[in-house]
C-alpha cells in the first residue's frame, strides 16, 4: 500500500519525523518495505496484511497514526447539494445475484463536462502509481485510495433503459473490459449489465461499452460490496487482479458505501459540474451490527504477562473505533463495521498490546502456562499411528486433490461423483477425493519408480462425500476422518493392522461389529471384506484387482484398506483398563477343520466365541488350505489355534478336552465343518 506523505496530512497532524513514524507502524503490524520521493513527496510503502482491509486507503492509515500518538483524526465532511428530481425517475436496478453481491447502490449526476483534473489532485494519483485519466475517473480512484472503498462510474446513456442488472454472467459469455481485451465468463461470475449485454465485471473491472469518455454527460456512480470468494475466484480464473479486487477479496468496510459514494459525488461535481439528483437506489439490507466481545481485565495480564493499566486499554480500543460498556473489572467492546478482523476476546488484548508497544513486554515477564489435556481424538490418533508404525508402515502427506484417471474414481463410502473446484489448484487434479486409496497407489507407485517395492504405507486425512447428486449452496460436503493404508502383502495384514486398532481403541467393552464380504470393482472378487456398526461401514480390505494394477504397472500383490477414524472414536474408551493376568498355565489346542467355500473366519469365530465357554481366552487364525485331491472340490481347511486358561485354578486335560468338543460339535453342526483327525 503506497501513502502519500502529503495526502496523510489531511487526516491527522504528524509532527514525528517519518522514519520514527514508519518504524512505530511497523511494531504495531504494517511493515515498512520503502520510501521513496517521487515528485517532491515522501511516498511510503507499507504492507498490508490481509485481514486488515481497514488499511487500504489514506483514512486507514491515518487512523493508525492517530491511535498510536493518541492524535485526533479528522474524517472529511461531506455536504452535497442535490436537485429536486428523484433519481428513481430516471435509473431502476434489480440485484438478481445477491449471494455474490449483498449489496449493491447507485448515484446519478447529470451535466457534466469531462476534463482533465488540477494538477494538485493528478499529481496525488501520480505519486502512488495510478496514471491520471479524467476528472470522474479519478475521482473514483482517488476515493478508492482514500477509504479503501472501490466504485466506478458509468456512462448513463451507453445503459439501455436506463436499467442496470446485476445478475451471474451466461455460460461463455464474453465481455470486453476496458483494457480492451475481451474475457471469457462463466455462472459464477458477477455481472453488471442492462437489458443488452455486460457492462462491468463486478468487483473487478468496468467495460470498454460504458466507459466514461469525453462525450460523457450523465453518470451512473457505482458503490457496491461483493463476496471475497467470488471476487477472489473470478480475477484468479480470469488472471485479471486490479486494485478494485485487491480490496474486494479483503472484505470492504459494509458500512462505508454511503460515504465512499457522496465523497466521489462532492469531487466530481467540484471538479466536473453537474447536478446531483436527491437520493440513491440501494438494493442490498443494512449491514449487520458487528458482534460484542467481553473482555475481562484478568485476562489481557495472563496472556501479555504484564499489567496495562484498565483505563489505558480502554482508551486504545475507543480510538479504535470500538464502543464500549464498562465495568470495573470487565468491558463488553462492539467493534467498528470497517474492523471485521475483531471477533474474539483475544483479538482486542492483541490490539491492546500492538497500541500499547509490544516493547513494553519484558524479556523475561512471566506469563502463565498450563499444559492442555490431549483430546480424545489426540489419544486415538497416538495409538493408530503407534499401531501402524509398528506394523512397518510409513506415513505420507497428499493433496486432497485428485483427477479423473480409473484409479482416482475410487470411492468405497459414496456412489455420488466427486466434487469438483471451481479453480484448480494442481494441474490435471480438480475433484476432491472420495476414498485415501488414489493418492496411496500413487506413492506406491512413486516408490515404485525408484525401486522401492517393499513399502507399506498409511495416511489419515479427510475424504470428502456429497450426500446428495447436486449440493445447494448452502451445503457442504461430509468431511470424514479416515485410516487408509496400502501393503505388498494379503489383505491379512492390513484385518491384523484394523483388529489391533479397533481392540486397542474400544477394548473388551466396545459394540459388536458384524463382518460381511463385499464386492467393490477395484478390488479382487472374493478378496474383500467389511465390518459394519449399526448399519455403516467402518472399514474395509481388500487385494487390488489385478486388471487395475496392471492398466497402472502396479508390480506384485497389493493388499489395501481404510478405516472411518471418526466413527472409531465416537466409541473410544476414555481410559485405558487393566486386565489381571492369570498365574496359572494356559493349555493350546490346534485344531484343522474342512469347511465349505463359502463359510468365512468371522463365521466360524462367532461360532466358536458362542460354544467355547469362559475357559477359552483366545481364538487365534493361523491358515488356510486347499487340497482338491484329499477334500475335493469347494473344500478348505481352516488351522486354528485355542488358548484355553482359568483364572483360579489349573486345568486338568479333561477340561480342556471338554471345551473342545464343545467348539468341535457346534461347528459341526452350524457351519458344516469336519475336524481332520491327528
Amino acid at each position: 500500500m503506497l501513502i502519500s506523505w502529503e495526502w496523510l496530512a489531511d487526516y491527522v497532524t504528524l509532527d514525528a519525523p517519518i522514519d520514527q513514524v514508519v518504524d512505530r507502524w511497523a511494531l504495531s503490524g504494517l511493515n515498512h518495505e520503502s520510501t521513496e520521493w517521487v515528485e517532491g513527496v515522501p511516498v511510503i510503502d507499507l504492507e498490508v496484511t490481509s485481514n486488515r482491509a481497514d488499511c487500504l486507503g489514506h483514512i486507514g492509515i491515518a487512523r493508525e497514526a492517530a491511535v498510536l500518538y493518541s492524535l485526533a483524526l479528522k474524517i472529511p465532511a461531506v455536504d452535497l447539494p442535490t436537485s429536486k428530481q428523484s433519481v428513481h425517475e430516471v435509473l431502476e436496478v434489480e440485484n438478481l445475484f445477491p449471494e455474490a453481491c449483498p449489496r449493491y447502490t447507485a448515484r446519478v449526476i447529470r451535466g457534466v463536462k469531462i476534463g482533465p483534473s488540477p494538477e494538485w489532485f493528478a499529481k496525488r494519483l501520480r505519486t502512488i502509481g495510478i496514471r491520471p485519466i479524467n476528472n470522474v475517473v479519478d475521482a473514483t480512484n482517488y476515493v478508492m485510495m482514500e477509504c479503501g472503498q472501490p466504485l466506478h462510474a458509468f456512462d448513463l446513456n451507453r445503459i439501455a433503459s436506463n436499467r442496470v442488472v446485476v445478475r451471474p454472467a451466461a455460460q461463455k459469455e464474453n465481455f470486453k473490459a476496458i483494457d480492451h481485451r475481451s474475457y471469457v465468463l462463466d455462472p459464477q461470475m458477477v455481472v453488471i449489465g442492462d437489458s443488452r449485454s455486460a457492462l462491468a465485471l463486478g468487483g473487478v473491472m468496468g467495460g470498454s461499452d460504458s466507459e466514461v469518455s469525453e462525450t460523457t454527460v450523465d453518470l451512473l456512480i457505482e458503490a457496491a460490496s461483493f463476496e471475497p470468494m467470488a471476487i477472489r475466484r473470478t480475477a484468479r480464473r480470469l488472471k485479471l487482479h486490479s486494485p478494485s479486487s485487491h480490496r474486494f477479496e479483503r472484505r470492504i468496510d459494509p458500512q462505508g458505501l454511503d460515504f465512499a459514494s457522496r465523497r466521489c459525488c462532492q469531487w466530481i461535481l467540484q471538479f466536473a459540474g453537474g447536478q446531483l439528483l436527491d437520493g440513491w437506489i440501494d438494493t442490498g439490507a443494512e449491514p449487520k451490527v458487528s458482534s460484542r466481545i467481553p473482555l475481562r481485565r484478568s485476562r489481557i495480564t495472563r496472556v501479555l504477562g504484564i499489567e496495562v493499566p484498565w483505563e489505558r486499554c480502554q482508551d486504545i480500543l475507543s480510538r479504535l473505533g470500538c464502543s464500549l460498556e464498562t465495568e470495573q473489572e470487565s468491558l463488553v467492546a462492539v467493534p467498528p463495521s470497517f474492523r471485521q478482523d475483531l471477533t474474539r476476546e483475544i483479538d482486542l488484548i492483541e490490539e491492546i498490546a500492538r497500541v500499547h508497544g509490544y516493547e513494553a513486554i519484558p524479556e523475561d515477564a512471566m506469563v502463565p502456562m498450563v499444559a492442555s489435556a490431549a483430546r480424545p481424538k489426540d489419544t486415538m490418533m497416538h495409538t493408530v499411528r503407534s499401531i501402524a508404525c509398528a506394523s512397518g508402515f510409513s506415513e505420507t502427506l497428499n493433496p486432497s486433490l485428485i483427477g479423473k484417471a480409473a484409479i482416482d474414481r475410487i470411492s468405497p463410502w459414496t456412489v455420488q461423483d466427486p466434487l469438483g473446484t471451481s479453480v484448480p489448484l494442481l494441474e490435471g487434479a480438480s475433484h476432491l477425493r472420495r476414498s485415501l486409496i488414489p493418492s496411496l497407489i500413487a506413492a506406491r507407485l512413486h516408490n515404485q519408480s525408484q525401486s522401492n517395492r517393499d513399502v507399506r504405507l498409511f495416511e489419515t486425512a479427510n475424504v470428502y462425500l456429497s450426500q446428495t447428486e447436486q449440493l445447494r449452496g448452502d451445503q457442504l460436503p461430509k468431511e470424514q476422518y479416515n485410516f487408509g493404508c496400502i501393503a505388498e502383502s494379503e489383505p491379512r495384514l492390513v484385518r491384523g493392522v484394523f483388529e489391533e486398532m479397533i481392540d486397542r481403541i474400544w477394548g473388551q467393552e466396545g459394540p459388536e461389529l458384524e463382518e460381511r464380504m463385499v464386492d467393490f470393482d477395484f478390488l479382487d472378487k472374493g478378496s474383500s471384506i467389511a465390518w459394519f456398526l449399526q448399519g455403516s461401514m467402518i472399514a474395509w480390505v481388500g487385494s487390488l484387482s489385478r486388471s487395475l494394477a496392471q492398466a497402472n504397472k502396479v508390480d506384485g500383490p497389493v493388499a489395501l484398506g481404510e478405516l472411518d477414524l471418526d466413527l472409531l472414536l465416537a466409541s473410544a474408551r476414555s481410559v485405558p483398563k487393566l486386565r489381571t493376568l492369570s498365574p496359572y498355565p494356559a493349555i493350546l489346542r490346534d485344531l484343522n477343520f474342512i469347511v465349505d467355500e463359502g463359510v468365512l473366519w468371522g463365521q466360524i469365530l462367532s461360532t466358536i466365541e458362542q460354544s467355547a465357554g469362559e475357559l477359552c481366552k483366545e481364538v487365534v487364525f493361523r491358515e488356510i488350505y486347499r487340497d482338491t485331491k484329499r477334500d475335493g472340490q469347494g473344500k478348505k481347511r481352516v488351522l486354528l489355534t485355542l488358548t484355553i486358561q482359568s483364572d483360579s485354578e489349573t486345568l486338568k486335560g479333561e477340561q480342556a478336552d471338554a471345551v473342545v468338543s464343545r467348539v468341535v460339535s457346534a461347528c459341526e453342526a452350524q457351519r458344516g465343518a469336519k475336524l481332520l483327525a491327528g
